[in-house]
C-alpha cells in the first residue's frame, strides 16, 4: 500500500513488463550512445527530481523500476509520495548510484511519472469543482493504449474514482448497442440473460422517455448523456435512487459543478486521460565529489 494516501499497489509485473517496453524503446540496438561516450564507468552520482510546477505526483513505482532495470543497486528514495501535492522546487525523490544509469533512465521515468503525474492534478481539479455534492469524478476508457492501467491508477491519485477497466468488466449498453439489439428492452434483457450475477449492467439514455423505459428493467447504473443540468435534475428526480446516475457528455471544469448540483451520482470525464497536460518535472545531479574535481 502506498503508505501516506492508502493507495493499492501497482501489481509489480504490470510495472516491470510497462518499463521494459519504454526502456527497449529508447534504448534500440545500440543503447544510449551519448552517456557511453561521454561518462566514464563507475563514477558516482546523486541526482534529484523536483516540480518545476505545483502539482498532484503519481507514477513513483514507474520511475523507480526505470533506474533499477538499468542498475539494480540504483537507491530511489522517496520524499514526497503518490497522491501528494507538490509546489515548484519539491523535491520529489532523491537517486543515488552510477551517472551512467541515472543519466539513461532518467527520460523513461520522467516521461510515466509527469504523464501520470498530469492526470492525478487535472483530476484533483475537477474533484475539488465538486467537492461540497455527492458526485464523485469518474475516468473512462479513453486512456493511452497499453497504459490504461497506470491511467487510472493516476486518477485515483488524484481523487477520482474508476470507472470500468476495459470491455470485459461491466456491461455498458451504449446507442449502437440498443439500435442493433433492436431496442432498449431487448439489449438490457439479452444482457441480463448472458452475463454472471456479480456483473453490473449500465445503460445510456439521452432522452427522459428512454430513462423510463430504463427503469422498468432493473439496472445497477444509467448513463444520461448529453443532458442540459436542467433535465439532469429531472432525471435524477425521475430515477429516485432506483439506480447510480452518471453524467457524460460536455463536462468540463466551467460546467461540472453545475452538473455536480443536479445531484447525480457519478461524472464521468474522459478529459482526465486524453487531455491531461504532463506535469513539468525534472531531474537534476547534484553536486559530487567528481564534479568538485572537474569545477577545480
Amino acid at each position: 500500500m502506498n503508505k501516506l494516501t492508502n493507495l493499492p499497489a501497482l501489481p509489480r509485473i504490470l510495472v516491470e513488463e510497462a518499463v521494459r517496453v519504454a526502456l527497449d524503446e529508447d534504448l534500440g540496438l545500440a543503447g544510449d550512445i551519448t552517456t557511453n561516450a561521454t561518462v566514464a564507468p563507475g563514477i558516482h552520482a546523486e541526482a534529484v527530481i523536483a516540480a518545476r510546477k505545483p502539482g498532484i505526483v503519481a507514477g513513483l513505482p514507474l520511475a523507480a523500476a526505470a533506474f533499477l532495470a538499468i542498475a539494480p543497486e540504483t537507491s530511489f528514495a522517496i520524499e514526497i509520495d503518490d497522491g501528494e501535492s507538490v509546489q515548484p522546487g519539491d523535491v520529489i525523490a532523491r537517486i543515488s548510484g552510477e551517472a551512467r544509469a541515472i543519466l539513461t533512465a532518467e527520460r523513461v521515468a520522467l516521461n510515466f511519472l509527469g504523464r501520470l503525474s498530469g492526470i492525478a492534478t487535472l483530476t484533483r481539479r475537477y474533484a475539488d469543482a465538486v467537492r461540497g455534492t455527492n458526485a464523485k469524478i469518474v475516468d473512462t476508457r479513453k486512456t493511452t493504449p497499453g497504459l490504461r492501467a497506470f491511467e487510472k491508477y493516476a486518477v485515483r491519485c488524484g481523487g477520482g474514482y474508476n470507472h470500468r477497466v476495459g470491455l470485459f468488466d461491466a456491461v455498458l449498453i451504449k446507442d449502437n448497442h440498443i439500435v442493433a439489439a433492436g431496442g432498449i428492452a431487448q439489449a438490457i434483457r439479452a444482457a441480463k440473460s448472458a452475463v454472471g450475477h456479480m456483473t453490473k449492467i449500465e445503460v445510456e439514455v439521452d432522452t427522459l422517455a428512454q430513462l423510463e423505459i430504463v427503469l422498468r428493467e432493473k439496472i445497477d447504473c444509467v448513463l444520461l448523456d448529453n443532458m442540459e443540468p436542467a433535465e439532469l435534475s429531472k432525471a435524477v428526480r425521475l430515477v429516485a435512487g432506483r439506480c447510480l446516475t452518471e453524467a457524460s457528455g460536455g463536462v468540463n471544469l466551467d460546467t461540472v459543478g453545475e452538473i455536480a448540483e443536479t445531484g447525480v451520482d457519478l461524472i464521468s470525464v474522459g478529459a482526465l486521460t486524453h487531455s491531461a497536460p504532463v506535469l513539468d518535472l525534472g531531474l537534476d545531479f547534484v553536486a559530487s565529489p567528481n564534479q568538485a574535481a572537474i569545477e577545480a
